[in-house]
């Protein structure tokens, strides 16, 4: 896509400060960091989210953000790690080319990745099931 800021990224037009690449994925350092040593990783070819990548690719880069990850926690000296992906506008999705957050996590960084129980919607589980698997 010609407006897409990770596309122009892959293509050279925007600066990077590049980790890992391969013919399948890039890795960057985000130049809005959640946390020391936070890492996008992008497939190389445009996909809008999750819902619309390949498998195979999906597989390759969730291998390559696990890897990543290792190294970010080994290296920087990291405590935890959050891999996270956002898909969709609802969900938080601001760039529109599918990405993988890799966020090195420290004691104390006050970062809170939490999800809000709302215990009023357990009663719903079975009802949710059946809508899922019919």
């Amino acid at each position: 896509m010609s407006d897409c800021v990770f596309c122009k990224i892959i293509k050279g037009e925007i600066p990077s400060t590049g980790i890992y690449e391969d013919e399948v994925v890039k890795v960057f350092l985000n130049i809005n960091p959640a946390s020391r040593g936070h890492l996008l990783v992008i497939p190389k070819e445009h996909f809008k989210n999750v819902l619309d990548c390949p498998d195979e690719i999906l597989s390759h880069i969730i291998k390559i953000s696990k890897k990543i990850a290792k190294l970010a926690k080994e290296k920087l000296g990291a405590d935890a790690i959050n891999i996270a992906n956002n898909s969709g506008k609802e969900a938080g999705q601001e760039v529109f080319h599918l990405h993988f957050h890799v966020v090195p996590r420290y004691k104390g960084d006050g970062m809170r990745l939490d999800f809000i129980s709302k215990k009023d919607l357990k009663d719903d589980l079975e009802e949710i099931k059946k809508i899922i698997i019919s």
